[in-house]
């Protein structure tokens, strides 16, 4: 596994812990900008949208640059759309910055998971973007925790700056740590570019990675509730438990990314049916702690560690390209939206129970997606970086 992968990786980890440092110190950043909650929570949903809408053409106008130095744009801009954070002086001030920093987010995802499909042999792909999306594993499990307790210690302004700071090192290290390609694959202007998306079938497999990731946050996104209003768990307990869940994230991410090269599709079938089984049994289960931890534990495994495979798939029906993946990111946030929005709704309606019924039906519709490629040979990727490139950058 090539050492840009983990410099990778360690930049994601940036980003990741920037788009989660909000949710953490939601109480102390209503007071310094004399905002209430919900406008706080604002700020949360102006980035995912912003990662949606904007980090694709983001992507674009940086597409003809080497990726390395697409990269240092997008973290020259990230760390930008930070310090205006840890300085904003009012709620318009930091809407702007979360804007900034969702931008430069998406895009920074679609030219990192483009590299490392470059520097790395066919074989090993889909255990490279494992390694890679670590950084979003470990931004669950440590950069929410460690920012927050940042934030509560020495105010929230310096959760913002210890972010730029990880940006700055993982600037530096990306700079000396991952090699320079003269092009991105798929770097050939827009219509080469747009043409891929001409292709129904790349529409199919985007939409999978949309309730793949929705199914799951569903759920997430209301965990701290159900456990302690449903499961009955003191609020002290949450943290842990989280933690639990997020480490749970990184043993199933690198066990998807050791098989996702070779079955992907069949990766994706068990893992959204499991993930429909754990969330119908949390929800017939949330009353017994234990069984209710155990299913929390394993959507945690077939939840978001399903990405390694889902970009795998979305590579060989369109290609490795920044703006693919990019896309395929806005895809997978979409699915974040979408669950946590629908969720909120059925909530109202039904209680706490919905959205993890919501969830095992996004998941089963999922499974729908993917059926129809269990029943097609797995095609090679076209277009991907040769094996002679990825042997070279081993070597860096």
């Amino acid at each position: 596994m090539p050492r840009a992968v983990y410099v990778l990786a360690l930049g994601i980890f940036a980003m990741v812990t920037s788009e989660f440092v909000v949710a953490g110190l939601m109480p102390q950043m209503a007071d310094g900008l004399n905002a209430t909650i919900p406008q706080i929570g604002y700020l949360i949903t102006a980035f995912a949208v912003a990662m949606a809408a904007g980090g694709p053409f983001l992507t674009m106008a940086l597409m003809k640059l080497p990726p390395r130095t697409a990269l240092m744009a997008l973290f020259v801009i990230f760390l930008a759309g930070n310090a205006l954070a840890a300085t904003a002086t009012g709620y318009s001030t930091m809407m702007a910055a979360r804007i900034v920093t969702g931008i430069a987010s998406q895009a920074f995802f679609g030219v990192g998971i483009s590299m490392c499909a470059q520097i790395t042999r066919p074989e090993i792909r889909g255990r490279a973007i494992a390694v890679a999306m670590n950084g979003l594993m470990l931004g669950t499990l440590l950069g929410l925790p460690v920012s927050t307790l940042i934030g509560e210690r020495f105010g929230w302004r310096a959760a913002f700056w210890a972010i730029a700071a990880i940006t700055v090192i993982a600037a530096v290290a990306t700079w000396f740590g991952v090699p320079r390609i003269e092009r991105a694959e798929g770097g050939g202007g827009f219509r080469q570019e747009l043409g891929v998306f001409r292709k129904p079938r790349l529409w199919l497999v985007l939409s999978t990675s949309t309730l793949v990731i929705g199914a799951t946050f569903s759920a997430f996104s209301y965990f701290n509730p159900i456990l302690t209003d449903l499961v009955g768990f003191s609020t002290g307990a949450v943290p842990l438990l989280l933690i639990a869940y997020g480490a749970a994230t990184v043993v199933g991410n690198n066990i998807v990314g050791r098989f996702a090269d070779r079955h992907t599709v069949p990766v994706l079938a068990i893992g959204l049916v499991l993930n429909s089984v754990f969330l119908s049994g949390f929800a017939l289960l949330a009353d017994l702690p234990a069984p209710a931890v155990i299913c929390m534990m394993g959507i945690g495994l077939v939840g978001v560690t399903m990405n390694p495979a889902l970009a795998t798939r979305v590579q060989r029906t369109g290609n490795a390209g920044p703006l693919v993946n990019t896309v395929h990111s806005s895809f997978i946030t979409l699915g974040i939206i979408l669950g946590s929005s629908i969720g909120a709704v059925v909530i109202d309606t039904w209680g706490l129970r919905a959205p993890l019924w919501l969830g095992a039906v996004m998941a089963l519709a999922g499974l729908a997606t993917v059926l129809p490629d269990l029943t097609r040979r797995s095609t090679p990727a076209e277009g991907l970086a040769s094996p002679r490139l990825a042997e070279q950058t081993e070597r860096v």
